[in-house]
């Protein structure tokens, strides 16, 4: 990895580096581009309204950086979808977007069917549920794209703090699946990813033709295997890193991780062994057992998680005829 030091130093950036807003419109508005921002959303009624009120104002009405502001929805329970409308965003539930393909819930399948109904030549991704938000989530992001041509994906990183307890926040020690599982698993098998400092962090952002033309798998491994396809496919010089300082949000139980974890293994273990790198003699299986206790009786959890991938969306009839077979 003699080539370590390089990556890092050419492709680790600050949020502070592209903080000139009116400079990054007229980047924008000279390459002829349009940006579009995209939130997925499960049951996020407390803090989508902030997140839209806050992007939209700074970077849309103050600073014509975007274009536009996409809620895809999987279902919420709550009011996620009458909030995002009230405060301006276009809301999709995700089972409206190309309703003759088989439906499937998760957030892949967000990201994947956001593709289909977004407008921009460069997309973002920023999870629902950061406590706080700033604009400096969007900005950061598409800053290394419209600076840099070379450039086609952006991910974040940042300090996350953990709640210990609702009287306690530790000021750091989230990311906690990244440094149990997906690091020790990147340094093992593709030590240049390991280089990623936050790889499953929600914000990134891309040109199209990436995001098209890479398979979406539905559920928790997302992030790993775009990653994994983005490196495969072009190599690290395209991807750049960007800190953007801290993220809030609230922090998942040690039986949520487990199962994170499990999905993300599922996924990784597959894409090695399509590429060739592994070979396994039984099909992974699809079930995770874990145990809860209460009152000192430990009950058994079964944890059901089927890899279920759409394919490049580049290659759906539909969006061949939207968008043409690709740039």
């Amino acid at each position: 990895m003699n080539d370590v030091p390089s990556w890092l130093n050419t492709h680790t950036f600050h949020h502070s580096d592209f903080n000139d807003l009116l400079a990054l419109v007229e980047k924008k508005q000279e390459k002829g581009l349009r940006i579009s921002l995209c939130f997925p959303t499960l049951n996020e009624e407390e803090t989508i309204a902030k997140e839209i009120v806050i992007i939209k104002s700074e970077l849309m009405t103050r600073h014509p950086l975007l274009d536009e502001i996409v809620v895809i929805d999987s279902g919420s329970k709550d009011n996620t979808r009458e909030v995002a409308k009230a405060y301006g965003a276009e809301v999709f539930l995700a089972t409206d977007i190309l309703p003759d393909l088989p439906a499937y819930c998760g957030k892949g399948e967000n990201l994947w069917k956001a593709l289909y109904v977004l407008k921009g030549d460069i997309i973002i991704y920023i999870d629902a549920d950061i406590k706080n938000i700033h604009h400096r989530f969007a900005y950061g992001l598409v800053g290394p794209l419209l600076k840099d041509d070379g450039i086609k994906f952006v991910k974040a990183f940042y300090d996350r703090p953990i709640t210990l307890d609702p009287k306690r926040i530790k000021p750091t020690g989230g990311g906690r699946v990244t440094e149990l599982v997906v690091r020790p698993l990147f340094s093992l098998f593709i030590p240049e990813l390991a280089q990623i400092i936050q790889p499953l962090s929600g914000e990134y952002a891309g040109r199209r033709e990436i995001f098209e033309s890479i398979s979406f798998p539905i559920g928790y491994g997302i992030e790993t295997s775009m990653l994994i396809d983005i490196y495969q496919k072009w190599g690290m010089d395209i991807m750049a890193q960007v800190d953007l300082d801290k993220r809030v949000h609230r922090n998942q139980s040690t039986l949520a991780l487990g199962r994170m974890a499990f999905g993300i293994m599922q996924t990784f273990l597959k894409r090695l062994e399509k590429d060739g790198n592994i070979s396994m003699k039984k099909e992974l299986k699809s079930k995770m057992v874990q145990f809860s206790v209460v009152n000192g009786i430990y009950t058994e959890e079964v944890f059901e998680a089927l890899v279920q991938e759409r394919r490049p969306i580049v290659e759906l009839p539909e969006y061949i005829n939207k968008f043409g077979s690709g740039k």
